[in-house]
């Protein structure tokens, strides 16, 4: 944030997110960086402020921002938010699972997943770019696993404040609100005459991020040697069983996939970078070969399918393999090792990692 260096940035600190928040705070106190902190009182105000300063001249606790969120991407304000992912409650949670980034899946916002803090950088300044791009105009939420990463210490490479003010180069206001020649309206009143046709459009450029990521992906790589897509494979060449995962859990599935192939079990992973626009093609075409995939859910769906696992299910509708699917890690319950090691070597419960006893209501 401090390279990117933002005009405004609306905050109301909520953890797992506060750190963010504090070390750009006092970035701006030093005089290192040069945007101003608006402090709201409120998530849901963190967002109607990022949409004002978006079309007139980027927010945390999701949830109670979510009514704005929707608004937000239907008014193609190209805003960036680093998201510390939670759990929602009840009961009362501040620890690691998705349930919060899948409660807007829906919006129309761009959903990109790290799996460490090197990435979490690295998206970060891809983002505002393809926010921005003219066949996006959408927000941008980086999600971080609340703790795992947001609050984890591990070295990051950065690139010059040189290359990444190059990089992501100056805000122009796309439709300016306050631009008397070219007067627009912002927040319109929609009969059934328009509004299929305004969704459509929205739909449309969310689907138009996807090679928009690729491209910004590419130029980003030949600026820092890192390379980034919609999806990561791994190890899946000659995998017989392969795992999809979000964000932090795919690290530690890479290293049980590294030690399940020394032993020569053919296991493999496929990680997904980009929820939101979801890479379904290329997800089908990673996982052509592949007969057994179980998928990891960090988030639940009570009477349905768990996100990512309906997700996969739509992908690969028509093909051959085996889809299995498994939700873990609800309120930032730690995924071992050994639970990737007993997912892999054959079949497992849907529910990994919980206890068989019942908590009194």
């Amino acid at each position: 944030m401090r390279q990117i260096d933002p005009d405004v940035v609306p905050v109301y600190p909520i953890t797992p997110q506060t750190p963010i928040i504090q070390g750009f705070a006092k970035f701006v106190a030093d005089g290192r960086a040069h945007g101003e902190v608006v402090n709201v009182e409120s998530e849901h105000s963190a967002m109607s402020a990022a949409i004002g300063s978006a079309l007139a001249g980027a927010p945390q606790g999701l949830a109670l921002m979510a009514e704005v969120v929707y608004i937000a991407a239907s008014m193609r304000a190209p805003i960036v938010m680093a998201l510390g992912n939670r759990a929602l409650s009840g009961p009362i949670n501040i620890h690691c699972d998705h349930s919060d980034a899948m409660l807007i899946r829906d919006s129309g916002v761009v959903q990109l997943f790290a799996e460490n803090a090197q990435e979490a950088y690295d998206l970060m300044l891809i983002a505002p770019r393809l926010a921005e791009h003219p066949d996006v105009l959408l927000p941008v939420l980086v999600c971080l696993d609340g703790f795992t990463i947001t609050h984890s210490a591990e070295p990051v490479s950065l690139l010059t404040d040189e290359d990444v003010t190059q990089f992501v180069g100056p805000y122009a206001i796309p439709h300016p609100l306050l631009d008397t020649a070219r007067p627009t309206t912002q927040g319109p009143f929609a009969m059934p005459d328009y509004y299929y046709e305004l969704r459509t459009q929205q739909a449309m450029a969310l689907e138009n991020a996807l090679a928009v990521l690729l491209e910004l992906a590419a130029e980003f790589e030949r600026l820092s040697g890192r390379h980034y897509g919609s999806l990561e494979p791994y190890g899946l060449d000659d995998a017989n069983h392969a795992i999809v995962a979000l964000g932090s859990s795919a690290g530690t599935a890479k290293d049980v996939v590294d030690d399940l192939r020394e032993e020569g079990q053919a296991v493999g992973l496929l990680k997904i970078a980009s929820f939101r626009p979801f890479p379904a093609t290329a997800v089908r075409t990673a996982l052509a070969r592949v007969p057994w995939v179980s998928v990891l859910d960090r988030a639940d769906s009570p009477g349905g399918a768990p996100p990512l696992r309906a997700e996969l299910a739509a992908a690969l509708f028509g093909s051959d393999v085996h889809l299995s699917g498994h939700v873990y890690g609800l309120g930032g319950r730690d995924l071992h090792p050994e639970d990737i090691r007993a997912l892999l070597a054959g079949p497992a419960p849907d529910r990994i990692g919980v206890r068989g006893e019942s908590c009194p209501a």
